[in-house]
């Protein structure tokens, strides 16, 4: 039987390898086609894909168990959960990879994207810009169909010039602009808020207008400082939640 192939990842050694492992594969199995195979390799192979040892690939696959993403059968192997949930709390530690993760696993619609003047409260982030390429989207559980989220991404008209629209509708656009577009990203830093649905929000996930929504912001940088690209998403309340670990090492 074919196993699934996951995505290779330049591990950060200031980071648990464990954790990166875990988010690097888990955003391989939630973007996966639905015609992968869902077995997966055997822990000696996807430790020997990641560089690391046996006992650290068995405490990142115990995470994505723990999750629901994946079953593990004595003798069989392991298997990817075709009819996981897709909502599960996301634990962010900083790496690029978890922030994949985060925003893998649901259908997309890419609403519209084009040219657009810089809005006055990203004006900070684009300061020698007056436009952006914006790229409005929609995402939807798998299984449902019931939307999730909207994303509004303010991506540099330079990079935007080698994005392929279609790579959108597939991968989050921090893996595009990753390894589609080849982007030097340094650091991304996020910002989760409670705010209420306004009317277009709430048409777009059907929700009560000013129900709860958590309204996040995510800031790519390069290794320079200088933005690549903003993300404003507006997430149904009673789909998601986020938790932050600090590591104190």
């Amino acid at each position: 039987m074919t196993s699934f192939a996951p995505d290779s990842i330049v591990l950060n050694r200031k980071l648990p390898l464990w954790y990166q492992v875990s988010q690097s594969l888990r955003a391989s199995i939630l973007g996966r086609s639905p015609h992968d195979p869902l077995r997966l390799p055997t822990e000696e192979q996807l430790a020997g894909h990641y560089g690391v040892s046996v006992l650290t690939m068995r405490q990142a696959l115990k995470e994505l168990e723990d999750e629901g993403l994946i079953t593990r059968h004595r003798r069989r192997g392991t298997f990817i959960e075709p009819d996981a949930l897709r909502g599960a709390p996301v634990r962010l530690l900083g790496s690029v990879d978890a922030i994949v993760a985060q925003q893998s696993g649901m259908t997309t619609e890419l609403l519209d994207h084009g040219p657009a003047p810089v809005p006055s409260e990203l004006a900070e982030y684009f300061p020698d810009l007056t436009e952006t390429a914006a790229y409005h989207r929609l995402r939807a559980d798998e299984k449902t169909g019931e939307p999730t989220n909207h994303a509004r991404n303010h991506v540099r008209p330079e990079l935007a010039e080698r994005i392929d629209p279609q790579d959108l509708v597939r991968w989050p656009m921090t893996k595009v602009l990753r390894d589609a577009v080849g982007a030097d990203i340094s650091r991304i830093t996020d910002t989760v808020e409670a705010r209420l649905a306004d009317p277009e929000t709430a048409r777009l996930l059907r929700v009560p207008l000013l129900s709860p929504i958590l309204h996040y912001t995510g800031v790519t940088y390069d290794s320079t400082g200088r933005v690549l690209d903003v993300a404003v998403i507006h997430y149904r309340g009673d789909r998601f939640s986020f938790t932050v670990t600090l590591d104190a090492h």
